[in-house]
């Protein structure tokens, strides 16, 4: 944001005031610098980037206008390919107070199938780091010494507990829905999933944008 012509807000008596055009252009090119210069923006996604954009940056007028808590986390669901990752990754950039980590449930699962159930405090237990976790229900379930465990499952109850206790906001991205997601973890972490998120969906016909 040190360039003033990608700058996508003006400060007015120390309140940052978003332009959503500026913020498309900044999104683009901070796409660009990470994804490569062949990184664009869709506008058929434009308002699935607006949703994103005016929750990150705490607006809450509009939220309500779009019944987007912000008291709760985001859980983008959308067909594989659609850019659900990407979009997460570029809206570190406008989180407020402070950014959260995108972690793949695949990387999370083989992890516990090394370092055993310390992942799941790790990942589960802190309520001081935010986490978006990435594709919820592509990872297998692992075992440790023997034991299988469904690890994402254990680290969402526990996050909701955080979300509970102390207000910790989780995000996810997923291409499951509702039914299959309570198929894989269960009608518990369905139910507490309701409650940490706000669901903001892709349609179901975006094509494969990696093709």
């Amino acid at each position: 944001m040190n360039n003033p012509t990608l700058c996508p807000y003006e400060l007015k008596n120390n309140y940052r005031i978003y332009d959503f055009k500026k913020s498309w252009r900044f999104l683009e090119q901070l796409g660009k610098n990470q994804f490569g210069p062949k990184f664009k923006l869709d506008p058929a996604d434009r308002k699935i980037i607006y949703q994103l954009l005016i929750y990150f940056i705490r607006d809450e007028e509009n939220c309500k206008k779009h019944h987007l808590d912000l008291d709760k986390g985001i859980l983008l669901n959308g067909p594989v390919g659609c850019g659900k990752t990407s979009l997460m990754q570029l809206m570190r950039h406008f989180a407020l107070p402070k950014h959260y980590v995108v972690k793949s449930t695949r990387e999370i699962a083989a992890q516990f199938n090394i370092e055993g159930y310390s992942v799941i405090q790790r990942f589960g237990r802190s309520h001081q780091a935010i986490f978006c976790f990435d594709d919820l229900g592509v990872e297998s379930n692992m075992k440790y010494y023997g034991t299988e465990c469904n690890t994402i499952s254990e680290i969402l109850l526990q996050r909701y507990d955080l979300f509970i206790a102390h207000g910790t906001v989780t995000h996810a991205t997923t291409n499951l829905n509702a039914q299959e997601l309570e198929k894989l973890y269960g009608n518990r972490v369905r139910s507490r999933m309701r409650e940490m998120f706000n669901l903001i969906s892709f349609d179901k016909g975006v094509i494969d944008k990696r093709r």
